[in-house]
């Protein structure tokens, strides 16, 4: 049996520097998590990746989420600059939610997040039909939430 090769790991920056964002000790990736770590939050762009949506649009995408949490979550990714809200001169008029530059950036992230979802939580999503207590995806199209059986391990 040949023993397992470690590979060294990745150096973001060098371990003895401070990260620094825009003159604060942050980390990208803690800083990136700041802006789009919440279910929602992920959820929404991975949604809006499609295509500008209206709000009742995005809202009927799943049946768990409400206006109000809708519109908290648009105002924070419209704070931030990872969305964008335009009013739609018709009349009645309309909103139309759309990612900006910032937002198609995350294109790439939530790609490699279903890939790496895909590979090693949906063959450890529980089979057969959901009991009480269980929840469904957080957008139509992504992965269900993962129920890890204790035992098991990775392969």
């Amino acid at each position: 049996m040949q023993p397992s090769v470690r590979r060294p790991p990745v150096a973001l920056h060098p371990a003895n520097e401070a990260c620094e964002v825009q003159g604060r000790a942050l980390c990208p990736v803690l800083a990136a998590v700041g802006v789009i770590g919440t279910e929602w939050r992920l959820a929404i762009v991975h949604r809006l990746l499609q295509g500008p949506q209206r709000f009742s649009e995005i809202l009927r995408s799943n049946p768990r989420l409400n206006a109000k949490t809708l519109s908290a979550t648009l105002k924070h990714l419209e704070s931030v600059g990872v969305v964008q809200r335009t009013v739609v001169s018709t009349r009645p008029f309309s909103v139309v939610y759309s990612l900006t530059e910032m937002g198609l950036g995350l294109e790439p992230a939530a790609r490699e997040l279903r890939a790496w979802g895909e590979r090693w939580l949906a063959p450890r999503v529980r089979a057969g039909p959901a009991g009480p207590g269980s929840r469904t995806p957080a957008i139509q199209g992504e992965l269900p939430r993962v129920v890890v059986d204790a035992g098991r391990r990775p392969h």
